[in-house]
């Protein structure tokens, strides 16, 4: 019931996955979920010291089709509760891509993070996205922001 669902009202598209570790493949929480958890595929524990970075395995290759992108994006719980998050966030996985399918995770928490194996430590979305055709011009058209960057509306 719920696949016919989202196959009438989301765009569904098929991904080819080969599941090399011991953890079940990364699945929606519910059926509006943008994001999809991945889980560390380790065998021992992983200790991330205060303001250490590592690369965690999830034991998961893709191949998405041509068009599509798959974005890892930090869990807001291990944010919020343990200062952990993606440091390339968000990271791209592009279409040609093969390899497994690895988090960078860091610890901006002053106190240190054990990451279990089966630990949720990432979101992973699949985007569509356009490819971009450059028109060299000698100028820009005008607008009411111009430009006006970093910090020009103020904070209040």
């Amino acid at each position: 019931m719920l696949g016919e669902l989202l196959n009438f009202a989301f765009n569904m598209v098929k991904i080819k996955v080969v599941n090399a570790g011991n953890q079940p493949l990364p699945a929606y929480a519910t059926s509006e979920s943008a994001g999809m958890d991945l889980r560390a595929n380790i065998d021992d524990p992983i200790t991330l010291h205060p303001l250490e970075r590592q690369l965690i395995p999830t034991g998961l290759r893709i191949a998405l089709p041509a068009g599509y992108e798959a974005q890892v994006r930090p869990r807001s719980g291990l944010a919020l509760k343990h200062g952990i998050t993606v440091l390339n966030s968000p990271g791209t996985i592009d279409a040609d891509y093969r390899g497994e399918l690895k988090v960078l995770l860091i610890n901006f928490s002053d106190t240190d993070f054990v990451i279990k194996a089966g630990e949720r430590i990432a979101q992973l979305v699949i985007a569509a996205h356009e490819v971009a055709q450059w028109e060299v011009v000698q100028e820009l058209d005008c607008t009411e922001r111009g430009e006006g960057g970093y910090g020009h509306t103020g904070v209040k």
